[in-house]
């Protein structure tokens, strides 16, 4: 063993030694090629970065061209394998003691890490919707390919590892995947809000709010997290948790997904619905005791003062939803409910202080940019004090030969820029020392002749195989170049 390897792993044993604590020193590693006489990285010449043409929607009139930086494009850095990883996917070059059995996060040796239930760090290299499609089309398809769900789950999971995939994300089909002989490490989503959301509109109530109802589909764009009905639907949704209770191979929950917690939910509780109704009740008896005097006047409530008050619904609706999630499965992670909207949560400071007190993991679902932001991925950790996810991210590929016309990814030419994509986004999220995970949306695309399936999907290439499970190679193979050296990559950027 050379030199440079002795002083790796005596930093890595000094590591180990502090117990797991988790203000752990941020020790200085050698990297790969480093002589540690002189830790300055080598000059490696890297190349100039692709050209990818892009545009938010199919009818966008012009493309916009962007830099795609892959590993081979980051000025020094040389692309080399990671280390060997644990039959959970943790690297076992960095082990961080106190291993407990299950999953969980912890800062050390300079950034935030899952950390696998043997105690190795792990960062969640994900694909969502790991399922095995719902048409008949598809249903055939899996029989005469596969012979069985069990036999494509055995299958497909081991494909995932191959291209450097060691995780499924939200609305996979973790109950197959549990029975394989080597699982892959999972997540599991609930939904109590999505549910009686859906109780609402068959029941007919708040008949005028949903004629209002934003784009997420709630009445008048507000989750009902005041009504005492909804608490039933948090016991129903959540107890299902117990199934996953003592499985050491599921990371752990998002409750719900892209709720609507707008700045302007102060207006509509007040102005849309009658005094006598619940959320008309508890937002004037918040802006009361917000402004000291009974009867405060919507006129007389600031901006911070609507922050304010959608970050008190999301603590009213987490406090409710984690007591139930520990009632259940105090084992595992709370993963959060999955952000999206930039021009409200995602800049909202308020919102992620009340994450930080509930979460463990902040997950963020990430469109209408070509890059992850450095500033607001900063921020969600500095307002939160937690690391995050990326949770849904994709591009759609023109020569897929689908319509692209739903969907919220952009639309590039070819897959190869598809791939392209993703090493730039990827590499963008490993700048950041509080991401631990990303989740490319979806493993799969749907049958584009099963009309009655989810009209959000129906025609988009979001997957990194076609609806009958055919690769999309110019694209898994980019992925897989970035995903083999995730950990040289995430420590070179810790140094």
């Amino acid at each position: 063993m050379n030199k440079t390897h002795l002083s790796f792993f005596a930093a890595v044993g000094l590591l180990c030694a502090c117990g797991g604590s988790s203000d752990l020193p941020d020790i200085p590693l050698v990297f790969p090629g480093q002589d540690p006489e002189d830790p300055d990285q080598p000059t490696v010449v890297a190349l100039d970065p692709y050209k990818v043409d892009c545009k938010k929607t199919v009818t966008t009139a012009s493309w916009t061209t962007y830099d795609a930086y892959t590993v081979n494009c980051i000025q020094g850095f040389t692309p080399s394998a990671d280390p060997e990883t644990d039959k959970y996917g943790g690297w076992t070059i960095m082990n961080l003691g106190n291993a407990d059995g299950y999953f969980r996060v912890q800062k050390a040796a300079g950034r935030w890490w899952l950390v696998d239930p043997d105690g190795n760090i792990f960062l969640s290299k994900a694909v969502a919707v790991f399922s095995p499609g719902s048409s008949d089309r598809q249903k055939a398809n899996i029989t005469e390919k596969f012979g069985s769900e069990y036999n494509w789950a055995k299958a497909e999971t081991s494909f995932l590892r191959e291209y450097g995939f060691n995780s499924l994300g939200a609305w996979s089909s973790v109950n197959t995947v549990k029975g394989i002989p080597e699982p892959m490490p999972y997540t599991v989503i609930l939904s109590p809000m999505g549910s009686y959301n859906g109780y609402l509109k068959s029941s007919g109530a708040e008949a005028d709010g949903f004629k209002a109802a934003g784009w997420e589909g709630y009445p008048y764009d507000f989750a009902m997290v005041f009504d005492p009905k909804f608490d039933d639907y948090v016991e129903s949704a959540i107890s299902a948790a117990s199934t996953y209770k003592n499985d050491k191979y599921c990371i752990g929950y998002f409750i719900d997904n892209e709720l609507p917690w707008k700045q302007y939910a102060l207006e509509r509780c007040l102005t849309k619905w009658p005094e006598s109704h619940v959320n008309h009740q508890k937002a004037q008896q918040w802006l009361d005791e917000r402004k000291g005097k009974t009867g405060a006047l919507l006129s007389d409530a600031t901006d911070d003062d609507k922050k304010a008050f959608i970050a008190y619904c999301y603590e009213v609706y987490l406090e409710k939803v984690t007591t139930a999630l520990k009632k259940y499965d105090p084992n595992h992670l709370f993963l959060g409910d999955r952000f999206n909207q930039w021009s409200y949560e995602l800049i909202n400071d308020e919102m992620f202080k009340v994450a930080g007190k509930y979460c463990d993991i902040v997950s963020i679902n990430h469109y209408q940019k070509w890059e992850p932001d450095q500033e607001a991925l900063s921020n969600w950790e500095t307002w939160s004090g937690k690391p995050f996810f990326i949770t849904e991210f994709y591009t759609k590929g023109l020569d897929s030969g689908l319509g692209n016309t739903t969907g919220a990814g952009w639309v590039v030419k070819t897959q190869l820029d598809r791939g392209l994509f993703y090493q730039n986004f990827v590499n963008g999220l490993l700048k950041n020392k509080a991401c631990v995970g990303w989740h490319w949306f979806t493993y799969m695309d749907n049958d584009p002749t099963n009309t009655g399936s989810d009209s959000s999907n129906i025609d988009s290439n979001k997957g990194i195989v076609t609806w009958d499970t055919q690769r999309y190679n110019d694209l898994i193979n980019q992925m897989k170049e970035i995903n083999d050296c995730t950990y040289n990559l995430a420590r070179f950027y810790a140094r």
